[in-house]
Parts: structure tokens; C-alpha cells; sequence
């Protein structure tokens, strides 16, 4: 989330890195990976029918706008109460790399674009000075469309039921290279539950898709001394791609 120094490149990673959306359709929406069903009852039951409508209308978007409009209109949970707006996406993707990170924090809620302010500037820098791509040429998103009060950790059925909206954008930018920001959004697109050690320093697969944890932003700005191990991961992103690593 971008809420999770200071300038310098992703090379200072190791030292210390307005949207055009692609409008093709791709495949239909698959159903969400962690829908999650751990309890049966009628709670788990209404979670899965909520779940199953928003695929509906994710594979009826056609393209990178309807979704974002659809996104706008979302009150399938009580996060549409709190926000100030949805917080769709950044960038047009055309790199064929695609961020994902937790949810919107408070800057992101008040402007609507996702990773701004401090941890958005660390991911710029990454992006910019250390990939040698322009923000633009990358999509930025989130696993929720809105902040959760207080910056607080996602619910599972927040996720849950988020997780239709971000499956629809992964399918429709087509990225080569998914690269998750921190350990609660790489679970979330692997559709697993382990540790950020276990998860990061090696290139997993989504539904053929490669992808590339790393840490969030705003974990290296408490942790500096992580950000060498960041730009490792960065590296392997940028080798996927078949970018140039100096």
C-alpha cells in the first residue's frame, strides 16, 4: 500500500527508485484465486455470491475504462463509505511490466492515483533510474480500489471481493512481468500464504505469467538496509523482460 530515501535511483536502491490504457479485450475474467471459502455458513455464502456477480461484470469490460467506470460504482463492500474515490491504476502498461501493491493509502484516496507521496516517489525512482523506463510505460495498481480506514490491514472479504477487478486488469494489460510490492499483495496474486523470505528472490508463475515479488516501497523507506535485496529483485524483473542490467 502506499502508505507502507527519499530520492535517489533503485541503483540507490543498492546505495541506499496520466493514463493510457491499452483497450484491447483479453480472455473473460477467471474466478478469483483466493476467494476463500474457510467457513461454510451464511456469511462465507453471501461472500461468494457478492464474489461471483462482480466477475460478472469484470468480463463484461470490455476494456481498461468500462473496468475503471465499473470500479467507480462498486458497493460491494463497506469501504465504499470511507473513500474519497476509487483508486483504479497509473500508467499504460506498454513496458509489459505491471505493479501491484496492497491498497490506497491516504494520499491515494485524496487524488485518486495509486502510489503517490513518499513510497510513490521511492517507487518512481525505482522505476525511472533504476529500470530505465518512464512511470508511464509501467501499470501501477492495487489489490483494493479503496483505503481502508486508517490505513489499516485488508480484510480477506475486502480482498475477496476486490479480487475480480484486479483479475480483469491483469487480463486485460496482458503484463509479461507481475511484480508484487510487499508480502499481503504477493500472497495475494499467488494465491498463497508465506512469509515475504520465502516469497521473494526468485520468479514464480500466475496463470503463465511471471511474477516478482519484492518489498513495498514503504517498508524500504523504514528499512533502508533492505533495498540492495530489492534491487535483486528488481534485476530478475528486468532480466524477464529482457531489460538491460548494468
Amino acid at each position: 500500500m502506499a502508505r507502507e530515501q527519499g530520492p535517489g535511483s533503485v541503483r540507490a536502491v543498492q546505495a541506499g527508485a496520466p493514463e493510457k490504457a491499452p483497450s484491447a479485450a483479453r480472455a473473460p475474467a477467471r474466478a478469483a484465486q483466493p476467494i476463500a471459502a474457510h467457513a461454510a455458513g451464511p456469511a462465507s455464502e453471501e461472500l461468494r455470491a457478492k464474489s461471483e456477480e462482480l466477475v460478472r461484470q469484470a468480463t463484461a469490460c470490455k476494456n481498461l475504462k468500462e473496468l475503471a467506470s465499473a470500479v467507480a460504482q462498486c458497493t460491494a463492500c463497506a469501504l465504499c463509505h470511507t473513500r474519497t474515490q476509487t483508486v483504479f491504476s497509473a500508467g499504460s502498461g506498454s513496458a509489459g511490466v505491471m505493479f501491484v501493491g496492497e491498497a490506497p493509502g491516504q494520499n491515494e484516496d485524496e487524488q485518486g492515483v495509486p502510489f503517490v507521496g513518499r513510497a510513490g516517489a521511492l517507487l518512481t525512482d525505482i522505476i525511472t533510474k533504476g529500470m530505465g523506463l518512464a512511470r508511464e510505460a509501467v501499470y501501477i495498481a492495487n489489490v483494493l480500489k479503496c483505503r481502508p480506514p486508517d490505513n489499516r490491514d485488508p480484510s480477506d472479504s475486502e480482498k475477496a471481493l476486490c479480487t475480480a477487478w484486479l483479475d480483469r486488469q491483469i487480463e486485460l494489460v496482458a503484463p509479461r512481468v507481475i511484480v508484487p510490492l510487499g508480502r499481503h499483495a504477493a500472497n495475494h496474486v499467488l494465491g498463497r500464504d508465506s512469509s515475504m523470505g520465502a516469497l521473494r528472490g526468485q520468479v514464480h508463475e500466475r496463470q503463465g505469467r511471471k511474477v516478482v515479488p519484492t518489498f513495498h516501497p514503504a517498508y524500504l523507506l523504514r528499512s533502508p538496509s533492505e533495498k540492495k535485496e530489492c534491487w535483486k529483485d528488481i534485476q530478475l524483473a528486468m532480466r524477464e523482460l529482457g531489460l538491460p542490467v548494468k
